[in-house]
């Protein structure tokens, strides 16, 4: 009887652990919007605790960092060692009208997994910047994305950068250098579908989006967009009714086919849009919560939608929109749907929770700590808990479902404004200087 315990304990390690292993973060949050069930992630840690190891990383960059298989891929920008240091939290005169006049290193790294040691890293490009940025931005802001055989690192005012994984590059496409709104610089990251890199490049001269050929690069479709600057990475939304690149704008949110033809649109965002746009159950999340505007909406939205959805006066839903809150959006945080609920991080550190299928609410902006007061990075979710990193480097561990419970505060003492990678019981967490692979 031992023995044959013994024999169906083992066969269930190795099979956990053939997909414990075989769990990859490929994207900005991941591939199921935030949400990491391969494995337990751990509840505490700090800059010693369970720490399976740490990285100093030259330069700025609040791109992601995304997995596959034993790497690790983060990008960051070198420019000069007088860069001046951002304020957390949000606050006007971060503006900086001026680009700097140094020459910058645009960098990729390569980083074992498992020992934390890089495996190589290039030089991607090499210039003094074109336009300028927001004190609390980086030239390295975008999150590079990967299908395990090519990697694709993207940033906004420079062009696509395709590798293969052991650091050739394979081909490049410039788009040009555009203005963004009040010179905040850009932020968008790119999108892999299939055979199609998808880029939407929301600027203050010229916003398009673009499909290429992720082989070749060879472009195979662009569309004009009457948007000006928008930072949200845009979202492949496959569906019951078919596949559609879903686009946020200040404008109108837009949806187009693989062929870049206009699906349908919806107008009523801020007048800034930042959190990416997800699915969950049948439904599609779109939200944008500028601070300083009337409207912070999120809005449910069912699959087959045609033409202009716009939601008419005094209405919450309609054939297609299955319900909006009107005041609900965040900010910078991109909201994340796990099991019931919608939950909702904003920026200034309170966290309201929604059912995800009715929009009804659950509980509203509770203030997740006393010194809990800015976030920037997009909630976790994993093991019935939500995981939330602030600006100071603290990671709020709190109970999922109806009922809101502080569990933990872990901390790294480090500004933070990227978001994680969790995955095979670990999360990969960037702050200012270093990359850490926090893990039980």
């Amino acid at each position: 009887m031992y023995r044959i315990f013994l024999s169906i304990l083992v066969g269930s390690l190795l099979l956990s652990g053939t997909a414990f292993a075989d769990a990859n973060w490929p994207q900005f949050h991941g591939p199921s919007a935030g949400v990491a069930e391969d494995s337990v992630l751990p509840a505490s840690w700090s800059t010693t605790e369970n720490v399976a190891w740490k990285l100093d990383i030259p330069g700025r960059g609040w791109s992601s960092p995304i997995v596959w298989d034993n790497r690790v891929f983060v990008t960051s920008a070198i420019g000069g060692s007088d860069a001046e240091m951002p304020k957390k939290g949000l606050y006007f005169g971060g503006n900086r009208d001026k680009p700097s006049d140094k020459t910058h290193l645009w960098m990729v790294y390569c980083i074992d997994f498992n020992t934390g040691k890089i495996i190589w890293e290039r030089l991607v490009h090499q210039a003094v910047p074109k336009h300028s940025l927001h004190i609390k931005n980086t030239y390295a802001s975008e999150t590079p994305v990967t299908d395990g055989q090519r990697l694709f690192v993207y940033f906004g005012n420079i062009g696509l950068f395709c590798y293969d994984m052991d650091g050739k590059q394979l081909w490049s496409k410039e788009f040009g250098s555009f203005k963004t709104r009040y010179n905040w610089g850009t932020a968008a990251s790119p999108v892999l579908y299939k055979d199609w890199i998808f880029i939407v490049n929301d600027n203050d001269e010229q916003s398009f989006a673009v499909a290429l050929g992720k082989m070749t690069g060879t472009q195979m479709w662009r569309v004009e967009r009457d948007e000006k600057s928008n930072w949200a990475t845009p979202y492949i939304w496959e569906n019951e009714k078919g596949t559609e690149l879903i686009t946020s704008g200040t404008g109108k949110i837009r949806s187009y086919d693989l062929e870049g033809n206009l699906l349908w649109e919806l107008g009523g965002m801020s007048n800034i849009v930042i959190p990416t746009p997800f699915a969950k159950g049948g439904l599609l999340y779109i939200s944008s919560g500028y601070v300083g505007d009337k409207k912070r909406p999120v809005f449910a939205i069912r699959p087959g939608a045609r033409g202009d959805i716009t939601l008419g006066e005094g209405q919450s839903s309609n054939e297609f929109i299955a319900w909006c809150q009107e005041q609900a959006g965040p900010y910078n945080p991109s909201p994340i749907v796990y099991g019931d609920y919608l939950y909702v991080l904003y920026d200034r550190g309170t966290l309201s929770c929604y059912d995800a299928r009715t929009g009804s609410e659950i509980y509203s902006r509770q203030k997740i700590a006393a010194d809990a007061r800015a976030f920037t990075s997009s909630p976790l979710a994993n093991n019935g808990r939500i995981f939330c990193l602030s600006e100071d480097g603290d990671t709020f561990v709190i109970q999922a479902g109806p009922e809101f419970k502080l569990l933990a505060a872990n901390r790294l003492g480090e500004m933070c404004m990227a978001t994680p990678a969790a995955l095979r019981g670990s999360l990969i967490i960037r702050t200012m200087s270093k990359l850490y692979r926090i893990g039980n």
